[in-house]
């Protein structure tokens, strides 16, 4: 474990940056509650999403980091602020016209729409975390009713309603002149109808902890502030629930980031140290524009499992969370194939190594083995050229290349298979182009198909890539025209996959068969 650490200690990887700095955090002496408080948000207005799951996986990946570097216990809270009002009716769910009489009411007193819960925040909750249970993360949940109602958030609330006009300060300093003249922190809970309400408060009493207030039909009301009659209004929640629970670190997207010192001076007005932070890059969608939920733009987490591991989806948040990056369909099969790379690597190296390795990230000290004795992409040009309608004949294949792998002892590879037979269908099959070859290029296929017409080298990979080498090396200048015409006039495609391997595996006898259809023009159109 020490050689561990001391790699850990000086290593770049960004998990471990992360968590260095929260021990500096306590370097003097250990937290006062015994142990590190990490934090993640969830709006339950809708379903978890993409953006979720990276959220709490990359806030999970500092964590695991953090208990390398330091022996200092830990904590992961997922906070939903199921307390907040529906602004709007969403557009994805059942009986929506059920919810129009609820507009304003706190999600958990708004009926399920699917009939299933007490209520639609409880609803989403319930989603939340059995998403949250489905991918193993480690974590207790809050629901900010339940904070607010239970009294958990009472001593927070009080000190709020005594440094009322602290705190307006701070708040009023980032809102235009019109939003200013009706802002309040405190959003009240209307008794009657149980609306949350956007009202200017009339008076503030510290010392008692209550507010006066004027609802919309101009009916005055005083409640106190604590036992969920009120909730803060979302900027001030923030900073509000860092001091209340003592949280050492959340991340966020880079919207968040222009909010960052507004939510730390709450948490400082309320006499609490406010935790580290993480901003991550928002994703981007196959045309580069900004992935939003309501357009649809992007991809979720389902169909991105429809396609690929759920831990080449963890490798893909793994890397430069600091860097806007596309999230599209095109960069699954690079991300199956890196994370199993990544595996592979893990098994020989030295402690240095394995902290700097996604893998280690995603797993913890529980490393998995790679069986992929085939990799996806290559899958990809199989399923292409053989016409594979399922699992079955893509092992025929696999098999004869690697005799000793099977679907019972390669359980990883028959996953991948059957993820690549779906990605071919849906993205790869609608968007092949076959052209014919030039004159060069004939002749170059030629002799490639006369060489492995008497070819006795079995399947050995590398010897057939020396093999297609030298069919185009006095022929193609610069050598890489010789397989972008391979690929484009025997796959289909733009690229494509070392081609020797391609060959060891699809075999030397119905590669000669590809070839010959087209030199004969059946793959091409006329």
């Amino acid at each position: 474990m020490s050689e561990l650490r001391d790699a850990a200690l000086a290593s770049k990887a960004w998990p471990f940056e992360e968590a260095r700095r929260l021990l500096k955090r306590y370097e003097k002496a250990p937290p006062e509650k015994g142990y590190v408080l990490f934090e993640t948000g969830y709006g339950p207005s809708g379903l978890p999403h993409i953006g979720t799951f990276g959220e709490v996986l990359r806030t999970t990946m500092i964590r695991r980091a953090f208990e390398v570097v330091s022996d200092i216990p830990t904590k992961l809270i997922c906070f939903s602020d199921d307390l907040d009002g529906m602004r709007k009716v969403p557009g994805n769910v059942p009986n929506p016209d059920m919810l129009q009489d609820h507009l304003q009411r706190p999600l958990t007193s708004v009926p399920d729409p699917f009939g299933e819960y007490e209520s639609f925040g409880h609803h989403n909750n319930a989603m939340l975390r059995r998403f949250l249970d489905t991918f193993g993360f480690e974590y207790e949940f809050y629901s900010a009713k339940e904070f607010y109602a239970s009294g958990q958030f009472d001593d927070i609330l009080l000190k709020a309603a005594a440094n009322y006009d602290k705190l307006m300060q701070i708040m009023l300093k980032s809102l235009r002149e019109e939003r200013a003249a009706t802002y309040s922190i405190f959003l009240p809970i209307h008794p009657e109808t149980g609306r949350v309400l956007y009202v200017p408060m009339k008076h503030v009493d510290g010392e008692k902890g209550e507010i006066t207030f004027d609802d919309e039909d101009g009916r005055e009301w005083t409640i106190p502030v604590t036992g969920g009659n009120v909730k803060l209004q979302w900027k001030p929640d923030f900073g509000a629930r860092w001091a209340a629970l003592g949280v050492d670190f959340e991340m966020y997207g880079k919207e968040h980031a222009t909010n960052e010192k507004i939510y730390d001076a709450i948490c400082r007005a309320l006499g609490e140290r406010p935790p580290n932070h993480f901003s991550y890059e928002l994703f981007l969608d196959a045309e580069g524009a900004k992935i939003s939920k309501s357009a649809g733009n992007g991809i979720s987490i389902d169909e991105w499992l429809t396609y690929a591991s759920t831990e080449s989806l963890s490798y893909f948040m793994f890397l430069k969370p600091k860097t806007a990056k596309r999230l599209h369909f095109d960069v699954i099969p690079k991300m199956m194939d890196e994370y199993h790379q990544q595996l592979r690597a893990y098994v020989d190296q030295d402690a240095k190594g394995r902290m700097a390795n996604p893998v280690f990230h995603i797993h913890g000290h529980s490393v998995p083995s790679s069986d992929m004795v085939v990799p996806f992409s290559m899958l990809l040009n199989l399923a292409s050229v053989s016409g594979a309608e399922d699992k079955g004949r893509l092992w025929g294949f696999i098999q004869r290349y690697a005799p000793d792998a099977s679907p019972e002892a390669n359980p990883q590879m028959d996953q991948a298979a059957g993820f690549a037979l779906r990605y071919y269908n849906d993205f790869v099959k609608p968007t092949k182009v076959f052209r014919a070859p030039t004159e060069l290029e004939r002749q170059a296929l030629q002799d490639l198909r006369d060489q492995l017409a008497t070819w006795d080298g079995g399947a050995d990979a590398e010897a057939l890539q020396s093999l297609v080498f030298a069919c185009g090396r006095d022929r193609f200048d610069p050598l890489r025209a010789w397989f972008t015409a391979l690929y484009e006039v025997l796959l289909g495609a733009s690229q494509g996959p070392r081609f020797g391997g391609f060959i060891a595996l699809y075999g030397v006898d119905e590669t000669i068969t590809l070839i010959d259809r087209a030199l004969a023009g059946e793959l091409a159109p006329a």
